[in-house]
């Protein structure tokens, strides 16, 4: 009889090891697997900050389109529209977060989503040059221009080389690249004799598809009393040009670099369009950029047409990046804009691009701005959790909101309802509110944490039937506490075909074999 049970046990030694192999290597592919997703998605996150970090100098064709935030590439979740976000964000996931990185390109940052810095200016790409083969239609190249762009004698060409033809070359796409580098280095002497060349066509050349880069590498190189003649000719036209996909790039480059003065006489003469302007896919780049470069005393009239139209702005996929400028740069008169915005919160959690606004608020807003988002939260956070846009804020308010808040916030996603049901464990099996658990056991400790992980341990078994339930499972670390507890579950139903001394020897000999 004791062979017997002996060879029992020993059967059941060999068949539990095996299946803990078993699990042991699908944990590895799994855990392989995840670092492949991740190192991928950090090589396309460091390729979109390069591209952003570049000298933006070649045209896109659109400025608009999706998700900072900014921010998290998981699954089902938006990323950040173009200065602004349209998926949970800034962008940034296919969960809905406003072009509000948005970024700024939704992200400054970024998004930036709606949460980051907004790239207000792009490198030009192969539809500019497939679009205009004719050099924007310029008509047939010169000799010199021709001789240039085959240069079959190698020679190396200086800017005194082309003297008599800077607009020409200007227009043309690798003329106007080799004008833009020489510039960088140009004398003074250069840089007059090309600026000579280039003051009559000025105006025409900011909206030229490959001129515009040539101006606007003028008013960063350029002498100061050149970029103020430059500013100059634009004024009478500054709407037009907000408005044209190249010409609001030439408007924003020149607010960079001209004096305060020149900079109120330009951004005057969007009085009476500016909402037209927010809502523009070219012209909102501009109005972003005076609230970021021209004193606030000179853009009041910006300010002041966003008076009772808040809820129309911040959820409108280029009024959420204007929006989220605004509270960025403007501190000192975005208050009645803020009291306006609070009505809405409801609202604006739900919405594809409000979403961002909101983020925005709970990361840069006062203490007391971020207490009265999360109030807007409380007795809802399951429901908006399992919201595709609303979760990213519910996100926001336990990354960002006060130490007491986050304690409400889990309390209420803790606590078992009268009918039975546990948010919680919801929140752990849905595709959204997952994350939002995610966050929750990365951002508290000490008791907080503890507490969360104790009531989520018991439902560790029932998890493994939900894609997201295994996302969890492994962010908590919890892999071999699982691992544990399915293998002795299989164990305790084999002990009812086993007598129960042999059985609790079996189950204390395998505790001690894979835990110590």
């Amino acid at each position: 009889m004791g062979a017997r049970v002996a060879a029992a046990n020993a059967a059941a030694e060999q068949k539990l090891r095996l299946q803990s192999q078993q699990i042991l290597l699908q944990q590895q592919q799994l855990l392989l697997l995840q670092q492949q997703q991740q190192q991928q998605h950090q090589t396309q996150h460091q390729q979109q900050q390069q591209q952003q970090s570049q000298p933006l100098q070649q045209p896109q064709a659109q400025h608009a389109s999706k998700h900072q935030p900014h921010s998290s590439s998981k699954a089902g979740r938006p990323k950040p529209p173009h200065s602004g976000r349209h998926s949970k964000g800034g962008q940034d996931s296919v969960r809905g977060h406003g072009e509000a990185d948005q970024a700024s390109s939704w992200s400054s940052s970024h998004g930036s989503p709606p949460n980051g810095p907004h790239r207000h200016y792009h490198k030009e790409d192969e539809s500019d040059a497939d679009a205009h083969p004719n050099e924007g239609g310029h008509g047939q190249r010169s000799a010199l221009l021709e001789d240039f762009r085959n240069n079959k004698s190698n020679k190396k060409y200086e800017l005194k080389d082309i003297a008599g033809s800077v607009v020409e070359f200007s227009s043309d796409q690798h003329g106007s690249r080799f004008i833009q580098q020489k510039l960088e280095t140009a004398s003074d002497e250069e840089k007059q004799m090309v600026f000579e060349e280039i003051m009559p066509h000025a105006l025409q050349l900011m909206t030229d598809v490959f001129g515009n880069y040539v101006i606007q590498k003028f008013f960063e190189h350029g002498q100061q009393d050149q970029k103020t003649a430059l500013a100059k000719q634009m004024e009478g036209h500054v709407l037009s040009l907000a408005l044209q996909m190249y010409g609001c790039r030439v408007v924003q480059k020149g607010l960079e670099h001209v004096h305060t003065e020149q900079q109120a006489v330009l951004v005057k003469e969007l009085d009476e369009n500016v909402l037209r302007c927010v809502k523009d896919q070219n012209g909102n780049h501009v109005i972003q950029k005076a609230i970021e470069c021209v004193p606030a005393e000179h853009i009041q009239f910006i300010i002041n047409s966003f008076t009772g139209q808040v809820f129309s702005l911040a959820t409108h996929p280029y009024g959420c990046r204007v929006i989220q400028r605004m509270f960025e740069h403007c501190a000192d008169t975005k208050t009645p804009l803020m009291d306006e915005l609070h009505k809405y919160i409801p609202n604006l959690v739900q919405d594809q691009y409000g979403n961002y606004v909101i983020q925005h608020i709970l990361e840069r807003g006062k203490p007391s701005e971020k207490a009265l988002v999360v109030s807007k939260i409380f007795g809802q956070v399951l429901q908006l959790s399992k919201h595709k846009f609303a979760s990213n804020v519910v996100e926001k308010c336990v990354a960002y909101g006060s130490k007491s808040d986050r304690q409400k916030l889990i309390e209420e996603v803790i606590t078992t309802k009268p009918d039975g049901t546990s948010p919680l464990v919801l929140m752990m099996k849905d595709q959204f509110a997952n994350y939002v658990v995610q966050k929750m056991l990365d951002v508290v400790d000490g008791p907080q944490r503890d507490v969360l992980v104790t009531k989520i341990k018991p439902h560790l078994p029932s998890l493994k039937k939900y894609t997201y339930g295994k996302h969890l499972i492994s962010s908590m670390g919890l892999f071999f506490f699982f691992f544990f507890l399915h293998l002795f579950s299989d164990v305790k139903k084999k002990k009812k075909k086993k007598k129960k001394g042999n059985g609790s020897s079996t189950n204390l000999f395998l505790f001690s074999f894979f835990f110590f």
